[in-house]
């Protein structure tokens, strides 16, 4: 368990902002599982889920800028709970999947060749002697607008987006897990990333501008 426990460039979770923080959330609850149920809320709706946030330079990934900037996609979320938890005490290491989103925006569908996300992240906290995984990157503003069923997280269930929506329809198919890190893989994950990305717009799109003639 001690690489869940260390800091790394990314999961930097001995920077003061990420410790203090971590303590702060965490200081009135009792046992780890109280402990990482108030980290996953706090990532999970404090911060709001922006999936165009550039993502061309290893410090767009680190937690601790991720806490300063007050928003992220699913892998920055994941890094930061992760970075939360280690700062705590509680191992942390990253997963990657890839699934289908069926109710995928116009706007990122433009970007993107199909509705399959391929480098989707999430968190991985070690709770009563089990990996549980945590899904904190859809923020509850966003799934009450959307009509997304939230992903709720209760320290021993494994925590992941839901298949269905608030009126039933077919959202998010998990297709197939990518294994776990101790830390962001970061040329992986922007090869994953480029992979789903339009020829003409991928430059743009992996430094989190659009061009004039997309939406953005």
């Amino acid at each position: 368990m001690e690489r869940y426990l260390k800091p790394t460039f990314f999961i930097d979770c001995d920077s003061e902002s990420i410790k203090e923080k971590a303590h702060q959330l965490t200081q009135e609850r009792d046992d780890a599982i109280a402990k990482a149920r108030a980290l996953f809320y706090f990532v999970r709706d404090e911060f709001k889920y922006n999936p165009y946030l550039p993502r061309y330079l290893p410090e767009h990934f680190r937690a601790s800028n991720t806490l300063a900037r007050g928003e992220g996609f699913c892998i920055q979320k994941a890094v930061l709970l992760a970075a939360l938890a280690r700062a705590i005490g509680i191992p942390a290491r990253l997963g990657f999947a890839v699934i289908r989103n069926n109710l995928l925006s116009e706007k990122i569908a433009v970007l993107l060749r199909t509705n399959i996300i391929t480098d989707h992240g999430y968190a991985e906290l070690y709770l009563e002697g089990k990996w549980v995984k945590a899904t904190p990157a859809f923020d509850l503003e966003m799934c009450r607008k959307n009509g997304i069923i939230p992903v709720e997280f209760d320290g021993r269930r494994d925590a992941k987006f839901h298949l269905h929506n608030r009126e039933g329809k077919l959202h998010i198919e998990y297709l197939f897990d990518r294994g776990t890190f101790d830390d962001v893989p970061l040329e992986k994950v922007q090869k994953w990333f480029l992979l789903a990305t339009k020829p003409e717009v991928r430059e743009n799109v992996l430094r989190g501008k659009f061009s004039p003639s997309l939406p953005g």
